[in-house]
């Protein structure tokens, strides 16, 4: 209404970081390829070793027949929605504006214009953005579910549970910590972490879950000899928590060159990162700037830049060619993940007669009117051993 959604006048900025770069860089909400169910499959092969002492003798009889046996691989697409309702009398008035909050009496004289001249396909272009942002999560870290009822919702099996040849596990487990709501403290006896300490959590139990995040950065804080609690920035206020809960505890490793380099090799002999210009290197902010020492600052190694499906990315040039380095704020903080962006494609389950994210009239119920997104997406991400992973680690001193 439009005492919810007062107008103004001047220029219009967005509040929250818009960026996709990966869904983009794979051909975002527009571009990827049609899925003919809920359920979707892709192909592979395998070729035996090379070997050389196959060669026969001269006059040989044909050697024991054999066969490459084809294999499969399924996933999901998941189901995303939005709703708005606009009253009419909202609608219809795009040049009345809210005053500016100043106590000065004539600065409700402003002058100006409301860029916003049709409220229901503005808020419809933002709908589609937040939509754009839920996938590309989901894209990354999303679990795999096809539930056999309608009672769940269908999940896509994001790009990091898929990989899971090629897997860096790094961190020190310091133990699985009961946390009491009372006082937010984590308690693991003589658990030997010191304020600061850089930390990640798995296996989240009871009031855990929904307030701290898995292959997420956590700070030390408050420390005791058998107890401690956690903030999300170094120094910062104890994370609170509504109920007990639970979690696994441990120490992220600091990053070096060696683990990098030791991941894209197990990628590259596996068959990844080999398509010039897909070979990406995709990370959170800290871990980037982590990179961005290591391989430039600190070795020297030849660095560019270059657009990826629209997504301008950093580049390297290292002893597996050249790889892109994708900021990614959608990324676990603690993760960095090897993607070989040519295997990636969006798949879309076309509604007949609608097309794939379309907008829908809603019933009205009153003097507004209401409309509905929907749109149903799923990750292709062909041959899992061509992507790969690091897990549990933090940025080396002075990045």
């Amino acid at each position: 209404m439009t005492f919810d959604l007062p107008n103004y006048v001047g220029e219009l900025f967005a509040a929250t970081p818009e960026d996709t770069p990966f869904l983009s860089a794979i051909g975002g909400l527009t571009g990827g390829e049609p899925a003919e169910a809920v359920i979707f499959q892709w192909q592979g092969y395998d070729l035996r070793d090379a070997d050389d002492s196959r060669q026969r003798v001269e006059g040989a009889a044909a050697p024991t027949a054999e066969a490459r046996k084809r294999f499969n691989v399924t996933n999901v697409v998941e189901i995303h929605m939005e709703a708005l309702e606009l009253t009419y009398t909202k609608l219809a008035t795009p040049n009345q504006f809210a005053s500016t909050g100043s106590n000065h009496t004539g600065a409700v004289g402003l002058r100006g214009s409301n860029p916003v001249t049709s409220e229901l396909d503005w808020q419809i272009a933002q709908h589609l953005k937040q939509i754009a942002r839920d996938v590309e999560r989901s894209f990354i870290t999303g679990t795999f579910n096809n539930p056999s009822t309608n009672a769940t919702a269908r999940r896509t099996r994001g790009i990091m549970e898929a990989t899971e040849s090629n897997v860096s596990t790094q961190g020190t487990l310091v133990g699985t910590a009961v946390i009491e709501a009372d006082d937010e403290t984590f308690t693991i006896a003589a658990h030997g972490l010191a304020n600061g300490d850089t930390v990640t959590l798995t296996t989240l139990t009871g009031g855990a879950v929904g307030v701290v995040k898995a292959d997420t950065h956590y700070y030390v804080v408050s420390t005791a000899t058998n107890t401690f609690k956690l903030a999300a920035k170094p120094g910062g206020t104890a994370i609170a928590f509504s109920t007990d809960g639970g979690a696994a505890v441990y120490k992220a490793t600091p990053l070096t060159e060696a683990m990098v380099l030791d991941l894209l090799q197990d990628t590259w002999t596996n068959g990844g990162i080999q398509e010039s210009g897909m070979a990406t290197l995709m990370s959170n902010a800290t871990l980037k700037r982590a990179l961005t020492k290591i391989f430039i600052t600190d070795k020297d190694y030849q660095e560019s830049s270059r657009t990826v499906g629209g997504v301008r990315v950093q580049t390297i040039e290292t002893d597996f060619g050249t790889l892109n380095l994708m900021l990614n704020r959608h990324m676990p903080t603690s993760a960095i993940q090897v993607v070989s962006l040519e295997q990636c494609t969006p798949r879309f389950l076309p509604i007949p007669g609608k097309g794939f994210l379309f907008v829908d009239e809603l019933a009205k119920v009153g003097a507004a009117e209401k409309r509905m997104i929907y749109g149903e997406i799923g990750l292709e991400y062909g041959n899992e051993k061509t992507h790969g992973k690091i897990l549990r680690v933090t940025a080396p001193a002075g990045a």
